[in-house]
């Protein structure tokens, strides 16, 4: 029996420009939104514990984040003693209307950034992969796939699996809600590229 889908919700989302992207590039202050967009509010001081860091380091972090739109105080704060923070948006989106020099680079700054990051999150996962249960072992997937294609044809692949996944975070409950039971944030990676060294010219790149 099939189980039956959620309504769908709208993802909030933020595009910001160059100078907040350079801002977000900051290795801690990614690793913190993430933490805030996936878990729900926390304080300077809870986001300290968990990345090794002083309050008084996270709470600068945490400043420029919501100087440059990324994140927000709660409205209802539930302690007076220590700030509570939540992230604004669920997805930034870059390279998006790009007119400018500095706006490409800060997202080329960005993507490799993003990518330490994901790299990082990648091996830490399948360091985990032996202490998860069958049932999420099962549900892991290392492949890839080399496909000749036109440009045209690589963007309408990319478009089609975006908008897969999009589907699905719509349908997903939004981030903070009670998660179902049996439930669990479910990461999927997206990177969609020309094989290094077949259209730049580049040298050493093993086939």
């Amino acid at each position: 029996m099939s189980t039956p889908s959620r309504p769908s919700r709208e993802i909030t989302r933020i595009v910001p420009d160059a100078t907040a992207l350079k801002a977000l590039a900051h290795p801690v202050r990614l690793r913190m939104l993430g933490m805030l967009r996936i878990d729900g509010p926390a304080t300077a001081t809870r986001l300290a514990e968990r990345l090794g860091l002083n309050s008084g380091a996270t709470s600068y972090h945490l400043r420029q984040l919501a100087l440059h739109g990324f994140i927000e105080e709660m409205p209802d704060q539930p302690s007076r003693r220590d700030r509570w923070w939540q992230s604004r948006h669920e997805s930034t989106s870059f390279f998006e209307n790009v007119e400018s020099a500095e706006e490409f680079d800060s997202s080329v700054a960005f993507a490799q950034a993003a990518l330490t990051q994901q790299v990082q999150l990648m091996q830490q996962a399948q360091d985990e992969f032996t202490r998860l249960p069958p049932e999420w072992q099962a549900a892991n997937a290392i492949s890839d796939f080399t496909i000749i294609l036109t440009p045209d044809e690589a963007s309408a692949l990319r478009d089609k699996l975006q908008a897969l996944l999009w589907e699905a975070m719509r349908q997903a409950p939004a981030p903070g809600a009670p998660v179902p039971p049996g439930a669990a944030p479910y990461t999927v990676m997206l990177h969609a590229f020309a094989y290094p060294g077949r259209l730049t010219g580049a040298k050493g790149t093993k086939s």
